[in-house]
Parts: structure tokens; sequence; C-alpha cells
């Protein structure tokens, strides 16, 4: 696929990398030259300097045969009108636009094609966000992800000494749930390198365990399976930026939050867009500090300022003076891999956690969403499945008759229902019909199913997408 990506700042250099990896013809537009020099030395890429928002620049990157645009420059602005000219002059299929300001989020009429004539608006600060609170509410999960608009989730926990299931053949798992719970070992991780979830497998201490379950049984899951940890209640941010404000404004409302800021007049801003949480003006590497805020007393610490070294430095002091669970905001990939399972519990890449959204347009078929896992080493799709038995691969069939790709597992599958009436404190009430189901090897596949898709190596993508497409004659 021809992509133009516009922008070479942290979001922009990831997005490349993550799409020239999988061989697609990449062009990075950016006004620095230096930025593209540096990016051009790493990757596949070609790249043009000029401003992104220009006519003349765009063509020059090969804009008039692109089948994407993904705007991700530092400027909402720029990121619109190059939406927008890409529509407009160049009919570019499908436009993605990086913007920070909500606005263009709550009226979605401004981002339609008699507009910005943007595809799909994405806010790696707001995923960041997201994805931090979802660790928050499972503070012993190293990874929570969810599928199908929130019904199903994946959770990913390292097996420790003494778990019910150490030692144990994943098949046991069975025997620990309740009857009409169901739930899913997708993969298993052991220093670094895939085992098979096989039902003979054994877990070992320290493997790290996706589990996948409905959303509503999750929870009962980990508490079947794994020591839980107490709910988080207090918390210290390090870093009051752009992530460190949106986190600490989402999690003040039911936790009692502490923010650290180094910059005076940034501090005094956030301090007066927060409702109760208490803002410091100060270094989160300052010992003194951390004591006197009694770091020792809070259940989780987040690491979230813009400078990696801060944030390992900030979030190894903070585990040392006490804190039972911190996490660190960590751009490069080779800092991240180092320091998650010592004293920092997990080194969380932004980019990592963003890139998904883009990844199930470049994705063939119709992908519902994708999460990228592992720095990118695997992946995990939501795929919607279209046809009827004679158009497609896996309509009608059943999971056991469909062909084997090694390294991909059918963790999940949802199944859209009519809503149904049910009693709630002795009142009717109408509820989805919607249904999680975890599948075996009976289980059938119907049209318009979506399903999750675990590829603990990325090599298997292409395979699976090739089984989920529809044949010509469909159409």
């Amino acid at each position: 696929m021809k992509i133009i990506i516009l922008g070479a700042g942290q979001v922009g250099s990831s997005v490349a990398e993550a799409l020239a990896a999988e061989a697609n013809d990449i062009t990075v537009v950016d006004s620095n030259s230096a930025c593209l020099a540096q990016l051009a030395d790493r990757l596949d890429v070609r790249t043009v300097t000029g401003n992104a928002a220009l006519p003349s620049v765009l063509r020059s990157a090969g804009i008039e045969d692109a089948e994407m645009l993904v705007a991700v420059t530092q400027s909402d602005q720029t990121n619109l009108v190059a939406c927008k000219i890409a529509r407009g002059l160049f009919n570019v299929p499908t436009r993605i636009a990086r913007l920070r300001g909500v606005d263009f989020f709550k009226d979605e009429a401004l981002l339609a094609d008699d507009m910005f004539a943007v595809s799909h608006a994405m806010c790696p600060e707001q995923d960041v966000t997201d994805y931090i609170t979802r660790l928050v509410a499972f503070p012993e999960a190293l990874q929570v992800l969810e599928f199908a608009d929130g019904q199903a989730t994946l959770v990913c926990v390292r097996a420790y000494e003494g778990g019910l299931l150490v030692g144990k053949e994943i098949r046991s798992m069975r025997e620990h749930l309740p009857r009409d719970v169901d739930a899913r070992i997708v993969a298993i991780f052991r220093e670094n390198s895939p085992v098979d979830p096989a039902g003979k497998t054994l877990i070992a201490v320290g493997d790290e365990v996706f589990l996948l379950a409905a959303t509503e049984h999750i929870r009962q899951v980990l508490l079947e399976l794994r020591r839980m940890q107490k709910a988080v209640r207090r918390i210290m941010i390090a870093g009051g930026g752009n992530i460190g404000a949106r986190v600490a404004a989402t999690l003040e409302k039911d936790h009692e939050v502490k923010v650290i800021e180094c910059d005076a007049r940034r501090a005094e801003l956030i301090a007066t867009r927060f409702n109760d949480a208490l803002v410091l003006c100060g270094e989160a590497t300052d010992e003194n500090l951390l004591a006197q805020e009694n770091i020792d007393e809070m259940d989780m610490f987040l690491a979230l300022t813009n400078d990696d070294e801060d944030n390992i430095m900030a979030a190894s002091l903070a585990k040392r003076l006490g804190c039972p669970r911190v996490l660190a905001l960590i751009n490069r990939r080779a800092y991240a891999d180092m320091v998650e399972g010592g004293p920092i519990d997990i080194g969380l890449s932004p980019s990592q956690v963003s890139i998904g959204s883009l990844l199930a347009f470049v994705r063939q078929g119709d992908v519902a969403r994708v999460h990228s896992l592992r720095r990118g080493a695997a992946e995990a799709l939501e795929l919607i499945v279209h046809g009827d038995r004679d158009s497609s691969k896996v309509i009608g069939r059943r999971i056991e008759e469909l062909p084997v790709i090694e390294g991909a597992h059918i963790a999940a599958i949802l199944r859209h229902g009519p809503p149904k009436t049910g009693l709630r404190d002795g009142l009717p009430v109408t509820v989805s019909g919607d249904e999680v189901i975890i599948p075996h090897h009976d289980t059938v596949i119907r049209a318009d199913d979506h399903v999750v898709v675990f590829c603990i190596h990325k090599a298997q993508i292409r395979k699976v997408e090739k089984l989920f497409q529809v044949g010509l004659g469909f159409f």
C-alpha cells in the first residue's frame, strides 16, 4: 500500500516504522530535514522536506496515487488542512488525522467529507490515557485490551510462585472457574519466546499469560486464577504534560491523585483545571519530595513526563521507596525492553498503544480493531466475517475444519443478537442479545461474527487475512 505520513516526530516515526516493516511504500513529509535524515537512515522510507499543508509538497510526496494519508504533525490545523486537500484535490481514499483538540471529537460533522474530510481521527494522548486507566483498574495486569466495543477483554498477567495454575496444565483452568464463566489462555511468553498454549502446556513462574474472556467475567477469572492486588486508591503522577494532565483529570473522580510538575507555570495552569487532584511543583526524581509526600503510602506511581530517563529514574526511585506498583512511559523501544520486569513493573510505549487504530486501515479484509502486542512482535485482530458458505472459507465451518495457521489462534467470537427481556430487581428490563463466545473445536462461525485472532508472530497475519477474505463471487 502506498502511504504518505505527515510529521516525523515521535508519533510519525513510530507509524513509519510499523508500516514500513510490513512492506508498504512509505513517504514521510516534515519541515525538519535533520529529523527526516535520521529517519531515512533507520528505515526504508522516502522523505520529502516541506510544509505538509501545501499541495505542491504533497505532490512531491506522490499523493496523486497514494492510497492513504496519515497526518500526524504537532499541529491540528496542518493535519486538518492536509486531509481536506487530500480529499478535494487528489481523492485519496483514506485520510487519518491526529487531533488534540477535544472540540473536533465532540462535533463529528467537522470531520465529514464536506468539511475537513477526515476518514478517521486519532488522539494518541487519549489512547494512552484510556490504556493507563484500564491498567489502574487491573493493577495485577501488564496489559489490558478491549475488543468488540468493550464486550471482550484480553489481559496479560505474570505467573507468580504459588499461583493456582503454576506447574499445572492449561486445560486445568476450567476446574477453577464457575460453570457459567468461560475463558481462554490465548498465548504464553516465556523468557520473551512464545510457548504453544495447548491444553497440556505447563505454566511456569514468570510466564506472561494472555487471558481472554467476556468483559463482565474477566475480573472473576483473574480472582479465581491469580492473587489479586488491592484496588488502587492513591496515585502519584510524575509529569503534568498532555498525557499526565489527561490521566490525572480522568482518575481524580474516583482516586486520590497527586501530580508532580517541574515547571511552575505549567503546575499553576493544570491546578486550575482539576477539581480534586493535588499539584506539586518539584522534581519527581527528588527523593526527599517523594518521601515527604508519602510515596510508600501510594498504591501506584505513574511516570508520565516527556523524558524517558526521568521516567525510568523516577519510577525506579518510587519503587525503592516503597510504592508497590510503578509504570514508566518510555518512547525508546530499547529502554522499554530493558527496564520492564526489573524495579519497573510496566514500561509503556505510547506508540504501541496508539498504532493499533492505524493498523486496522492497512489490514486486508474488514478489520474492526488491531492491538499491537509485545512491542509490535505479536498482534491481536478483530475481524468481521462476511459472505456465505460458498464465498467464505470460514462461514458454516467448525473451528476444527479450518486450515491450521501455526502461531495463530481464534481466541473469541462476538455474535450479535436481538435485544432480550430479563428481570432486574424484580422489574423487566431490556438487555443486549450480543454474546461473547470462547470457541471450542466444534464451534461454528457465522456471517457477521466478530472473530478475535491472536497472532504470536506478525508473519502469520497475511495468512489470517486471506483466510477471512470474501471471494469475488460474493459481490
